[in-house]
């Protein structure tokens, strides 16, 4: 059963050529591998690229409409039997000895190709959101022809090797006779028109390459690699076709002092022995703002304090992540004799002087790590 092609694009049977590009934009856009990475998404992409290279063709857009299937080779468009490109064997006999079935000229006219270009962020940018001008060297629609390609005041005329028909036949003498094949005209490179008098700006391009600003919207919580698409601000295709989309990658600068994990922020924070032990408050730099944080007496080294809400927004939800404060805790490594002799009265005072004697006796510090290794 022949593949219902205007309805893979969301068409009735009639649309215009204008009609079908527009809807293959608009799924093309949402189903490409790029953005789109589900399986089923590009096996539907496929199919819509099959779609719209079937009524693009003015050739197999007519076994389309006849119910065929160009792609079939039982409908006519591989030259089987009883389908809507041939009648039945006598036309299969044309085809080999004297006819020949061709496909049409192709349009001048087809769709641009996607861009990409990089943006630097820094972290409270991409945290945050900003408005970035990017520029961007793409080819854009020729303002002397518009796209036609042609110079003013002239148009383009049928091409004299293929007769307009966009193909070139040659025939072979063989066993059974003649046999023809059809190749794309060399001239007109399958459009059946050529352009006597190009446009001198575009060469008959009908584009032009161009140097432009735009303004880029970066919306707050991106992360490093991730990209926004401008619909329509891409490369325009050859002869005047729609322009691809343009997608901006974002490229995260390292930041001197956080480090990001999804939507959580991560820094680290160096105390003094004697803070840890005591406890202190810290006024801690975020990118929010200064804030205070509550170091408990007994903090260790290696701990971890959170700050809720001031990580980074979450993209597809509500809220924000944490920053997670680091503690590392700095011994002394130099000590003068003052302080020597107050932290051997402190470890006195603790039982912490004498490490080797007995485990339960004393409590010292060696002790309690040997309790931790062997589970005590």
């Amino acid at each position: 059963m022949a593949t219902d092609y205007y309805g893979v694009l969301g068409l009735a049977q009639g649309a215009t050529d204008q009609d079908i590009k527009r809807a293959y934009r608009r799924l093309a856009r949402d189903l490409h591998p790029d953005v789109n990475p589900d399986p089923e998404a590009k096996e539907r992409f496929q199919e819509v690229t099959r779609a719209y290279e079937a009524l693009t063709d003015p050739e197999k857009r007519r076994i389309v409409d006849l119910g065929g299937d160009p792609f079939d080779a039982g409908s006519g468009g591989a030259g089987g039997f009883g389908g809507a490109g041939f009648g039945g064997l006598g036309d299969i006999m044309d085809a080999f000895f004297g006819g020949a079935a061709t496909r049409g000229p192709r349009s001048r006219t087809r769709a641009g190709r996607d861009a990409l270009i990089p943006v630097e962020l820094e972290l409270d940018e991409s945290v945050f959101g900003t408005t970035k001008d990017i520029t961007v060297d793409t080819a854009v629609l020729c303002d002397a022809c518009t796209g036609a390609g042609t110079a003013p005041g002239t148009h383009p005329a049928t091409c004299g090797t293929c007769s307009g028909r966009g193909e070139v036949q040659s025939v072979q003498r063989g066993f059974l006779g003649q046999v023809v094949s059809s190749r794309t005209c060399p001239t007109c490179s399958g459009t059946g028109q050529v352009i006597p008098q190009p446009c001198p700006k575009c060469g008959g391009d009908g584009r032009v390459r161009a140097r432009r600003t735009l303004s880029v919207k970066v919306p707050a919580g991106v992360e490093d690699g991730m990209r926004i698409r401008l619909t329509g601000q891409g490369e325009v295709g050859p002869g005047g076709g729609p322009a691809g989309d343009l997608y901006v990658e974002v490229h995260e600068r390292p930041h001197e002092v956080f480090t990001r994990d999804g939507e959580d922020l991560h820094c680290r924070v160096t105390l003094p022995m004697t803070a840890a032990a005591l406890g202190t408050t810290l006024n801690l730099k975020t990118l929010d703002g200064e804030e205070e944080l509550d170091i408990r007496p007994g903090t260790q080294s290696g701990s971890v304090l959170t700050l809720r809400a001031h990580g980074a927004p979450r993209l597809r939800a509500t809220g924000r992540g944490d920053l997670l404060v680091h503690v590392e805790v700095q011994t002394p490594t130099r000590l003068d004799g003052e302080q020597e002799k107050l932290l051997r009265e402190l470890a006195a005072l603790r039982g912490e002087d004498q490490p080797g004697g007995d485990r339960e006796a004393q409590g010292g510090l060696f002790s309690r790590v040997r309790d931790a290794f062997h589970g005590r």
